[in-house]
This record gives C-alpha cells, sequence and structure tokens, in this order.
C-alpha cells in the first residue's frame, strides 16, 4: 500500500554511525533537520567485546574514525536477514555511491557456502562537520537518580499523555522521584520512592549536587511526546536507568547494558 505521511517522513529519517577506533556509536537525533535541535540518541559499544576482527583506517593518523549518515530501515533490514549467519562481515564500499556492505555465510545443510550480500547507501560526514557528532559530555546535573523499572514508567507516561502534552520530572537526593501533570482541569503526580542515587566519584559530573538539600526537588518541564519515545524504543532490560536533570533545563537519561550505554537527552520547554 501506498505510505502515508508520517510513514514516509519516519522512513527518511536517518542516523549516524561514528566509528572510532575503540567505540562503535549509532546516534539519532529527533526533532527539527537542524543539527542540535530535539532528543539526542547514542549508542556506544567498545568494539572488543563486540567484533571477533576490526580495522580502521580514517583520513589521517590524528582523525582516525569515519562517520556516516544511514537510513535506519534499510541497515535493520539488512541485519534481520543476517541474524542467523554463522559470521557476518561489514565494510565500508565503493560502489555506485558509498555503501556500508554486509556479507552473511548462512548455514546450509550441503557443503556449499550461501553467501547473502547487501549494500546499504550511506552519507558519509565530511570533516568538517565531525564536531557536530562528538560524544556527549555529562551535563553539570543537579540531582542524579536512578529510575525505577521502564515498564512500570512507560505504563505512567502512556496514561499521562491522554491528558496533557508535556509533564514534569523532579526527583532529589534521597531517592525520590515525581512525574506529574498540572492543566486547566486536572493535576496529576506519581510517586516513586527509594530508587537511590547514583554514586559519582571524582571522575563524575562537576559536583553541584554535593552541596545540595537532599529534599530539594530539581525539576525538568519536557515534551512528553520525546520521553514517550524513550521508553518505546527500548528493546533490552538494562542493567541500570539513571536520569540527570539540570533544573529548568535537561534532562539526561542514561542505560547501560553489558558493554552498551545508551543517553538520550530531553530539552526544557517553557
Amino acid at each position: 500500500r501506498p505510505l502515508r505521511g508520517q510513514e514516509r517522513h519516519a522512513c527518511q529519517e536517518k542516523c549516524s554511525i561514528i566509528i572510532r577506533r575503540r567505540i562503535l556509536g549509532l546516534r539519532r537525533r529527533n526533532g527539527g533537520k537542524k543539527r542540535g535541535r530535539g532528543g539526542l540518541r547514542e549508542r556506544g559499544r567498545k568494539r572488543a567485546n563486540f567484533f571477533d576482527e576490526y580495522q580502521l583506517e580514517g583520513v589521517a593518523p590524528d582523525a582516525n574514525e569515519i562517520c556516516l549518515e544511514v537510513t535506519p530501515e534499510n541497515l535493520s533490514r539488512a541485519l534481520r536477514t543476517s541474524q542467523n549467519a554463522k559470521c557476518v562481515k561489514i565494510k565500508l564500499t565503493k560502489k555506485h555511491c558509498p555503501c556500508l556492505t554486509l556479507v552473511a555465510e548462512l548455514p546450509t545443510l550441503s557443503s556449499v557456502s550461501r553467501v547473502v550480500t547487501h549494500d546499504i547507501p550511506v552519507d558519509v560526514i565530511p570533516r568538517r562537520l565531525w564536531h557536530d557528532f562528538k560524544e556527549p559530555s555529562m551535563p553539570d546535573f543537579d540531582v542524579s537518580i536512578y529510575l525505577p523499572p521502564l515498564k512500570t514508567m512507560k505504563n505512567v507516561v502512556d496514561r499521562m499523555k491522554n491528558l496533557s502534552n508535556f509533564l514534569v520530572m523532579e526527583a532529589n537526593l534521597n531517592g525520590e522521584m515525581n512525574l506529574k501533570i498540572e492543566t486547566d482541569l486536572v493535576s496529576v503526580t506519581t510517586h516513586f520512592k527509594d530508587l537511590g542515587n547514583p554514586p559519582w566519584g571524582d571522575d563524575g559530573s562537576p559536583g553541584r549536587s554535593q552541596s545540595r538539600d537532599p529534599e530539594v526537588m530539581a525539576h525538568t518541564r519536557v515534551d512528553i511526546r520525546k520521553l514517550q519515545q524513550f521508553l518505546m524504543g527500548q528493546q533490552v532490560n538494562p542493567s541500570k536507568a539513571m536520569c540527570n536533570i539540570v533544573h529548568k533545563r535537561i534532562i539526561h537519561l542514561i542505560l547501560l547494558h553489558e558493554d552498551v550505554s545508551l543517553q538520550y537527552f530531553i530539552p526544557a520547554v517553557a
């Protein structure tokens, strides 16, 4: 059937692949077309724990990385057909255009090997734009707190979305977090207690929170749809999920699962 407008737009959205010597990162910006607007997802994985063989040759010794943009659906479709493969090779190639080429050796009952090749068109991001794709730094947060079970949090946010387009997320250093919506007709608050606060060390964020009153809440008002997108997109049960709140400015969400980290930034709205 023909694609509707929203479906066509979703298929055309692109994510970035950042290939570095030690890290393979996937990044996606939500919202406007200009760089830096809307939410930002970044998923990083240590290459040594994921690939048996890993070779990288950047444009120069002092710029040993490659930045690409790809349509996520094209990459996902190729990986789905390769999920039962005995081995998969991924390499950057030059065909009719720059491509990520996936070569999958599939299992077979005979002595004849079966190999499937996918050529996925990509855009090579020029070096002058690499500063837009640096690994996000830890914000100077006011409160950092562990999140409740994501499924529970998603159920709460889904119900609140029917009442308002905006949500206030607040937390303190006593392990308490509230999700609130307020309209002219209704005010709803969901309370979470005993969540705990991450023990950031000297190499963590600068210590604005260290001298903070543990009872005082830091809060940020955000677009509820962006928080819902974050909760809908999680396919793994992370070993740790935490939230850093910069008062009235930004929410920084972090998921950790084995050697994979995912960060999501949601800016405040007035």
